[in-house]
C-alpha cells in the first residue's frame, strides 16, 4: 500500500468515526440523564463501579480515574472504582469462580445500592458483565449499559443505556470514549469548585 492509498484508508476511516460520534447527538437526552443520575448517586453517598473487556476495559478505566483524579478542572475527589483494575482480584475471582464472575462476584462484595454500575460493551455479549448486571440488580443499584451494533443480550436490561449503532468495533470505542468524557463534563460541572 502507497502513501496515496493508505490517506485515503486514513480518511475513510476519520470520516466513519466523525459521523459515528456524531449520531451520539440523537441519544443527547438520554446522555445527560445518565449523567445527572450519576451525578445523584455520587451526592447521596454514592460510588460509581465500572467494568468492560478488552478495549472496554480501558473505558472503565479511564472513567473511574478520571471521578477519583480529575477530568478538567479541580474539585474533590469522587468514589469510582474500575473492576478491571485488580489484577489479584480477577485472578482470584477467575480461577476459583471462573470468567463469567470477574465482575458480578466483586459488585456482590462492594456495591450498594445508593452506587452505580457503568457497564462498557462494543456486543453486549459478555456474559460476565450481564452477570454483574444482575448481580447490582440484587444490590438495588442504577445500572448504566453503554453498548454498541444493537445491544446484544444487554439491550433492555440497564435502567439507563446508550446504543452506539455500527458494526465497527474501533469506531464504537471511539464514541465510548465520547461518552465517557460528555459523564465526566456533567459531573465536573456539578461538582466545581467543591473541594
Amino acid at each position: 500500500m502507497n502513501r496515496e492509498s493508505t490517506g485515503r484508508k486514513l480518511r475513510e476511516s476519520i470520516a466513519a468515526s466523525s459521523l459515528t460520534v456524531a449520531s451520539l447527538a440523537e441519544q443527547a437526552e438520554q446522555i445527560a440523564a445518565v449523567g445527572h443520575r450519576l451525578v445523584e448517586a455520587l451526592r447521596a453517598g454514592g460510588k460509581l463501579l465500572t467494568a468492560g473487556n478488552g478495549g472496554s476495559a480501558a473505558e472503565a478505566l479511564h472513567m473511574a480515574e478520571e471521578l477519583v483524579g480529575r477530568f478538567r478542572t479541580n474539585r474533590r475527589s469522587l468514589p469510582a472504582v474500575a473492576l478491571v483494575a485488580d489484577p489479584t482480584a480477577l485472578t482470584c475471582i477467575g480461577n476459583d469462580f471462573g470468567f463469567d464472575c470477574l465482575f458480578s462476584r466483586q459488585v456482590e462484595g462492594l456495591g450498594n445500592q445508593a452506587d452505580m454500575l457503568v457497564l462498557f460493551s462494543t456486543s453486549g455479549n459478555a456474559p460476565n458483565l450481564k452477570n454483574a448486571l444482575e448481580a447490582a440488580r440484587r444490590k438495588q443499584m442504577t445500572v448504566a449499559c453503554f453498548l454498541g451494533r444493537d445491544g446484544g443480550p444487554l439491550a433492555g436490561l440497564g435502567d439507563f443505556e446508550i446504543i452506539v449503532k455500527g458494526d465497527a468495533t474501533a469506531r464504537i470505542q471511539e464514541a465510548h470514549q465520547v461518552l465517557v468524557h460528555l459523564m465526566l463534563e456533567i459531573v465536573e460541572d456539578a461538582f466545581a469548585g467543591e473541594t
